[in-house]
C-alpha cells in the first residue's frame, strides 16, 4: 500500500490501482464514448446532408475531437477524477499529494491518452504502467497524477480512533453538523486513525485543514486552545453520540455511559455513547415537620413528623 500524504485529505488510506482494473475502466469509459459518437454522427450525418464533402469531413472531426477527446476531459473535470468506468471500478484520479484534480490534470492525461489508448490501442498505456512502481501512465506521470483504489476493504477501515480527552466530552453538543458533508466525515476518521503514523508536522497541518472545514461548515470556529486532532476526535464522537441517539432512543436521552472513554472503531463498529455526566448527590427527602395539633396526647414530643395513619378506635 502506498502511503499518501494529502492537502486535503481525499486519498488518504487508498491504495494505487493496478493495470487490471485500470484497463477495464477504461474499456467502460470507451464503450460509452464510441457509443455517443456513433449517436452523434448518426445524428449529423442526416443533418449535414445537403452540405458538402469538405464541410461534412470537418463536422466529423470536430466531432471526433469534442467527443473521444473533450468528453473525457469535461468528465473529469466536473467529477475530480470520478468517470463512469472508474466508478463502476471503484477506482478515482488524484494528484500526487492525493488532493482532487483540476482542469490541467485532466486536459494532460485526456491529450495524452489519445496517442497512449486511441492511436497505439492501449499498447503505451499498458507498458508504461506495468513499469511504474505505481502502474501510471504516461499521461498521469506528466499531469502529475494517480489513479487509486477509493473501495478500501472494510478490514482496513477498523483501525482505532482515539477518543477525545475528557474535559472535551459533550462540550460541542450545541454544533449543527448537517452541513457536513459524509466525505469529510470518513476523511476525519482516516486521520485519527493513522495520525500517529505521519509526520508530526504533516499530521498537525493535515488537523488544522480539517478542522478548518468543520469549522467553516459548522459556523462556529474551534475554541482557542484546543489542539485541532482534539477538537476533531471531539466532533466525531459528538457525531456519533447522536446517531446513536437517533438509531436507539429517538428523541430520548441516551443511557449515562461509564466514566472512563470508550475508544470508538471504525465503521461498522460499536458506536461512542454519550460523555458520561456525574450524578448529582441527592440528600435523602425529610419529610416537614407539622406542628402537633391540640388534640394530641401531652406526651407526644412536638417535633414528631405527621405520619398520615390515623391510630386504630
Amino acid at each position: 500500500m502506498s502511503e499518501l500524504v494529502t492537502g486535503e485529505a481525499v486519498a488518504l488510506e487508498l491504495r494505487p490501482a493496478k493495470l487490471p482494473s485500470r484497463g477495464l475502466a477504461v474499456l467502460l469509459d470507451l464503450a460509452v464514448a464510441v457509443t455517443v459518437y456513433v449517436l452523434v454522427t448518426l445524428g449529423l450525418v442526416a443533418a449535414t446532408a445537403s452540405l458538402d464533402e469538405a464541410a461534412r469531413t470537418a463536422v466529423s472531426i470536430a466531432t471526433f475531437v469534442l467527443v473521444l477527446v473533450g468528453g473525457p476531459i469535461l468528465v473529469e473535470t466536473l467529477t475530480h477524477g470520478r468517470s463512469l468506468g472508474k466508478v463502476a471500478c471503484g477506482l478515482r484520479v488524484v494528484r500526487d499529494d492525493g488532493g482532487p484534480i483540476r482542469f490541467r490534470h485532466a486536459l494532460v492525461r485526456g491529450l495524452l491518452g489519445v496517442i497512449e489508448i486511441l492511436m497505439t490501442f492501449g499498447v503505451v498505456a499498458c507498458v508504461a504502467s506495468l513499469v511504474s512502481a505505481r502502474g501510471r501512465r504516461l499521461g498521469d506521470v506528466f499531469a502529475g497524477t494517480l489513479v487509486v483504489r477509493e473501495r478500501v476493504p472494510a478490514a482496513g477501515q477498523g483501525g482505532f480512533v482515539p477518543p477525545p480527552p475528557p474535559w472535551l466530552a459533550g462540550r460541542f453538543s450545541g454544533l449543527d453538523l448537517s452541513a457536513v458533508p459524509d466525505g469529510l466525515w470518513l476523511a476525519i476518521r482516516q486521520y485519527l486513525t493513522r495520525m500517529r503514523q505521519l509526520d508530526p508536522q504533516v499530521g498537525w497541518s493535515m488537523a488544522e485543514r480539517l478542522a478548518s472545514d468543520v469549522a467553516g461548515r459548522t459556523g462556529a470556529p474551534v475554541p482557542p486552545g484546543v489542539p485541532p486532532a482534539m477538537y476533531l476526535a471531539a466532533v466525531l464522537q459528538e457525531r456519533q453520540t447522536r446517531e446513536a441517539q437517533r438509531a436507539f432512543g429517538g428523541g430520548v436521552a441516551a443511557p449515562a455511559a461509564p466514566a472512563s472513554p470508550v475508544p470508538a472503531v471504525g465503521q461498522g463498529g460499536p458506536v461512542l455513547p454519550p460523555p458520561a455526566v456525574p450524578p448529582t448527590p441527592v440528600s435523602p427527602a425529610v419529610p416537614p415537620a407539622v406542628p402537633p395539633s391540640s388534640s394530641e396526647a401531652p406526651g407526644v414530643p412536638a417535633e414528631r413528623p405527621a405520619t398520615g395513619f390515623v391510630p386504630p378506635a
